[in-house]
């Protein structure tokens, strides 16, 4: 059994049976997908609950191509190269307009499962192709943006490709008319702001508010920020004036979940060594000396201490992998 400790940020002691570093998609053609397996990019959005029974398929393909046109940028990026160093690189070499999403942990090719988003822009703002590996037809598949059915922390491989379709590499288009997106909360200050600019104020917001994984175990944000309909939020507004939302479009709206979570009085709450960062009620930080039973005791209390007092269900960001298949955890009926 191989551990699986390191690869993942949250860190809870969890083995596999097998590993297979991915460096060249070819490699997937000859993968055995008839038992279990788990697809890890880099850990950061994974947490193993458990020892897995079946094969982790690390994906560690790298490469970036550019093909320059009037109009735009055009990135053909691998699915193993890291995010935040694609960002930065972007920047280095004057091809601006990913600055929002700097510092998001993890590699380009979960990019688009997640449809990874921050400070008013999201990767289906960029977004034109995404290749992959179809493991049922076992042939290797270009899908169009609008295929990916991006939405928000949403994608079509979460529900019709899941565990059917393994992204080994990302298209994206950065427009060379660029713009500053600073119309988003703590960049609202900003005035006539550069990328560059931007970029490192993203980084200083976001470092004040997720810890490094690398000095406390934790896997970033938690939980979604649910969205509901106005009518549900003029239902709330009476009792908690605070509530923290953003406009969605003309019938919903996304509620902050860290507001709700600390409203429940759960900052710093713990179970074992799992404990709610008393500094950002979204994350969830690991202190060692616990199981993937205690996590999902935190869960389930949080999930359930938000719904009894707002009505409003939390749904996990963070991927929870079982012993044998991923797992979701859904607020138990009251």
């Amino acid at each position: 059994m191989l551990s699986l400790q390191s690869l993942h940020t949250f860190a809870l002691p969890a083995h596999a049976s097998t590993l297979i570093k991915i460096v060249d998609p070819m490699q997937l053609q000859h993968c055995d997908f008839t038992q279990p397996f788990v697809v890890l990019g880099g850990g950061s959005n994974t947490l193993f609950l458990a020892d897995f029974s079946g094969v982790v398929l690390q994906i560690a393909n790298l490469g970036i191509e550019i093909n320059e046109n009037d109009e735009a940028f055009n990135l053909h990026v691998s699915a193993g190269e890291n995010w935040h160093q694609l960002v930065r690189f972007t920047l280095d070499n004057a091809m601006p307009g990913l600055e929002n999403l700097a510092l998001i942990p993890g590699l380009c090719g979960a990019a688009p499962v997640q449809n990874i988003g921050a400070y008013g822009v999201e990767l289906k703002d960029f977004l034109q192709y995404v290749d992959g590996f179809n493991i049922e037809t076992k042939q290797f598949e270009r899908l169009s943006a609008s295929e990916c059915q991006l939405a928000y922390r949403d994608s079509i491989f979460k529900h019709a490709l899941k565990d059917k379709f393994i992204i080994t590499a990302i298209g994206l288009s950065l427009t060379k008319v660029w713009q500053p997106r600073c119309e988003y909360g703590p960049l609202k200050a900003l005035s006539d702001a550069s990328a560059e600019q931007i970029f490192e104020q993203v980084i200083k917001i976001r470092s004040s508010k997720l810890p490094d994984p690398t000095k406390i175990a934790n896997a970033g944000s938690f939980f979604k920020n649910p969205i509901i309909e106005h009518t549900q939020l003029n239902a709330l507004l009476p009792q908690f004036p605070e509530l923290v939302y953003y406009p969605v479009d003309s019938e919903t709206v996304k509620v902050a979940a860290g507001w709700l979570i600390e409203q429940c009085d759960l900052k710093g709450f713990r179970i074992a060594g799992i404990e709610v960062n008393p500094l950002q009620a979204l994350v969830l930080l690991n202190h060692g000396q616990s199981t993937g039973q205690d996590v999902i005791a935190m869960i389930n209390t949080i999930q359930t201490k938000v719904y009894r007092q707002f009505k409003i269900k939390l749904q996990h960001e963070v991927r929870l992998i079982g012993d044998s298949q991923e797992l979701t955890i859904e607020v138990a009926p009251c």
